[in-house]
């Protein structure tokens, strides 16, 4: 396969050319790609409009995760270094302010409506619900040894943290924030998707072969699901039909039929596959193949194989532009955001052509999350 180097030494006449005929001015105005470089300390903020980085914002230290609140003009960054959350004003783009959660924070989950975030503190054993309204902590939870990952329902009803310090997973109500229990799970969990009836959880285990299924509402560990080596990642189709597992030992990726407990098979991706993204219409998969510097395409409904496109140095983040005309990848080992473009067929008996590497952007050290939003107003 072609080295990163020789993608990231393209012509600048090429990329130049590629700019021109771009298919950015379809996406809507006042839409920016939000880029937390951990190595940095920075989150980067790529204007759609101009398809380069407009600003580049201070939170805290060693941000290494984002997301875009689906109600409100704002963005939160989880800062693992500084244990604090940003909070960035998407209109204006500049911080409006940190929220103190616990040490050793890794990665938030908003619920539906935007009300509440959950935050789980990997050196404190807690997981901190801030109100994102009042821009808050309004309570910490004491859970298992190093939590990773929190995760609340859409509907706010139920939340669970992943201990991997314990191979367990507590059980919280979401909205009284009190512990319902703890789970015995597969080893070293630290992955998570819930379903969007809220009806199960299903939880990776990176030391084990092994995906853990839970059912939220009777706090019971139903079974565990046999994938391949290494499971690092859950990616769950928007409509929660699949789910998933990006497993990076063994260069596959296996997919789940969640509400009966399945694996319906498992196909190869590439070299050490870390993240799965799903296009929003549930017919395309976009899969991160770190170690060969790749982003290998394929059909969601046959598994086949559409395209692989050479990126930048250690592909990670994935995610859509507001459109679906652009994928931007994190490429945290050369610290840029690769877009590959998406021509969408117009004409049904004309095949649009597969996708392709479009542009490459410096963001800063170490970009390892993307979060996207399109602001409902603007700045007076």
């Amino acid at each position: 396969m072609k080295p990163a180097r020789a993608v990231a030494a393209l012509p600048l006449a090429t990329l130049i050319l590629a700019a021109a005929c771009g298919s950015h001015s379809a996406e809507p105005p006042h839409s920016f790609a939000y880029v937390a470089n951990t190595g940095s300390n920075t989150v980067s903020v790529i204007d759609f409009g101009e398809m380069k980085v407009v600003r580049s914002l201070a939170t805290g230290d060693a941000p290494t995760d984002i997301t875009a609140s689906p109600t409100k003009d704002e963005v939160y960054v989880v800062n693992s270094g500084s244990g604090t959350v940003s909070v960035i004003d998407a209109v204006s783009n500049q911080v409006a302010g940190n929220i103190a959660v616990g040490r050793g924070p890794h990665l938030i989950s908003v619920t539906d409506d935007g009300k509440k975030g959950w935050v789980a503190n990997e050196d404190s054993n807690t997981v901190t619900v801030v109100d994102l309204d009042l821009h808050r902590a309004v309570a910490q939870v004491s859970v298992g040894r190093q939590p990773s990952v929190a995760k609340v329902s859409a509907d706010g009803k139920f939340a669970i943290a992943v201990n991997r310090g314990e191979d367990s997973v507590t059980l919280i109500d979401g909205a009284s924030a009190i512990v319902r229990g703890t789970l015995k799970v597969c080893k070293n969990p630290d992955s998570a998707v819930i379903l969007p009836d809220a009806s199960r959880a299903l939880v990776g285990c990176s030391g084990s072969r092994q995906v853990a299924s839970i059912n939220l509402k009777s706090g019971v560990l139903e079974s565990f699901l046999r994938v391949g080596g290494t499971p690092v990642d859950l990616d769950m189709k928007p409509d929660g039909g699949e789910v998933f597992v990006a497993n990076y030992e063994a260069q596959t990726i296996s997919a789940i039929s969640p509400y009966t407990d399945e694996v319906s098979e498992s196909f190869l991706a590439g070299d050490h596959p870390v993240r799965s993204l799903v296009s929003a219409d549930n017919t395309t998969l976009f899969v991160s193949n770190s170690a060969s510097n790749s982003i290998a395409v394929f059909d969601v409904m046959t598994r086949r194989l559409i395209t692989t496109v050479q990126v930048g140095s250690a592909p990670g983040a994935l995610a859509l532009s507001p459109s679906q005309n652009m994928l931007l990848v994190a490429d945290s080992g050369s610290g840029d955001v690769a877009v590959l473009r998406l021509d969408k067929r117009r004409d049904k008996k004309v095949q649009a052509p597969p996708p392709r590497l479009f542009m490459m952007i410096p963001t800063g050290a170490r970009p390892t999350q993307i979060a996207v939003k399109t602001a409902s107003r603007t700045q007076s």
